[in-house]
């Protein structure tokens, strides 16, 4: 007999649970476009934005997902040509190598795996050795949202700084953003690029990039930017169609101003920080529980690399494809896939999913989907160990 009447539970790590308030302030008829509310609240928005991501560099915003953001910053920060190079620490970090790439851009890639962070140590040494500062950026995730991955990006720059390389840093925090502490300023980022589906609890379609006065300087001379993706438009522009290349985003406009104002004005960023800390620290006391007694564990083993917002695990023979049917079908809620963890006809594809603790979560959403793959597992019989509901509610109560 299935349970899975109710409301639905959408545990994947995007697009993630939108507040009820942020649904609420985008039901609205179609707003004036040129003048009134809409431009009036626009305005807030950009300080707001360097708020949540600690700085005071320029943001502009696109009608568009995280490959969108992407695009937009490839094409600001090279020329056709150009040298890239990109630390993957996943699926996401081969992603964006792949975006430039099709762009015209030359991309050096030094892959780390599934299940490491970037070593800084071989970011130097690959700089020192770019004798003529062919390089022009140095992409990374900040948590790679395939694997899980958080990179520290203080470290990537400080070997950057040692090498005394003028690249830019280019940082990819579409999963991270108002999940794990980031600070754009204080950790030397020149570009930063996120999106609003993730821990900006808003639905799918708002891209963002943050520059640098150095990168602002950089982009003058990139010949790949378009007048749809330029940015300086967008930061700069007198007139607020500017802003937008054309007609504004308008109702998710209005949801990011709801979900800016929850999370720095009503929650505040440490204790952003500190809820997805407490909730992934469950997650994680759960998995090490029942990794005890089965094939099971979490991809990443050192919990200093361990994104807070999505854990991605492995539960073997297949063991994770089913029960992510198995939860879906009879209790309604929905994990994520193993994605880019293996290719979809590798049998190891099913040995891999993701659990989402990220955005609108609390303790009760994060304890519920932990004791329904509990369920799931003893209905699947699915070797496992003992007490990983113990482990994650100790977390909680700290």
């Amino acid at each position: 007999m299935s349970l899975a009447q109710g409301r639905p539970y959408l545990a994947i790590p995007g697009p993630s649970a939108i507040p009820d308030r942020v649904l609420a302030a985008m039901h609205r008829p179609a707003p004036n476009i040129y003048a009134g509310d809409l431009v009036e609240m626009v305005a807030t928005l950009f300080p707001d934005l360097r708020r949540v991501a600690l700085t005071s560099a320029h943001v502009a915003i696109y009608i568009a997902n995280g490959h969108g953001a992407w695009e937009a910053a490839n094409a600001n920060m090279f020329s056709r040509g150009d040298k890239a190079l990109v630390l993957a620490t996943g699926r996401f970090g081969i992603g964006w190598a792949e975006s430039a790439r099709a762009m015209g851009v030359e991309v050096e890639v030094i892959d780390f795996g599934k299940s490491a962070p970037a070593d800084p140590a071989r970011l130097e040494a690959a700089l020192r050795a770019d004798l003529s500062h062919q390089i022009r950026a140095v992409l990374v995730t900040h948590v790679d949202t395939a694997s899980s991955v958080k990179n520290d990006i203080a470290a990537i720059r400080a070997a950057m700084d040692a090498a005394g390389h003028p690249a830019l840093l280019a940082v990819d925090c579409i999963a991270s953003l108002g999940c794990d502490e980031f600070r754009m300023d204080d950790w030397g980022v020149d570009v930063m690029v996120s999106a609003s589906q993730k821990g900006l609890m808003v639905p799918p379609g708002l891209g963002f990039v943050w520059f640098s006065d150095k990168a602002l300087e950089a982009g003058r001379r990139a010949d790949l930017a378009t007048p749809y993706w330029r940015w300086e438009p967008r930061a700069f522009g007198p007139d607020f169609w500017m802003h937008f290349a054309g007609t504004a985003p308008t109702h998710h406009l209005f949801g990011l101003r709801t979900s800016l104002t929850m999370l720095l004005e009503e929650e505040g960023l440490p204790h952003v920080w500190a809820r997805h800390d407490r909730l992934a620290r469950a997650v994680w006391a759960a998995f090490e529980a029942w990794g005890r007694g089965g094939d099971i564990a979490l991809n990443i083993t050192d919990p200093a690399a361990r994104a807070r917002a999505v854990t991605a695990v492995r539960i073997g023979n297949g063991g994770a494809a089913r029960l992510r049917a198995w939860c879906e079908a009879e209790a309604g809620v929905t994990l994520g896939i193993g994605l880019g963890m293996a290719a979809p006809d590798d049998p190891a594809f099913g040995d891999f999913l993701r659990v989402a603790h990220m955005g609108h979560v609390n303790a009760h959403m994060t304890l519920g989907v932990l004791a329904v793959m509990e369920a799931g597992m003893r209905a699947l019989d699915i070797p496992h160990g003992p007490g990983g509901l113990a482990a994650a509610t100790a977390v909680v109560a700290g």
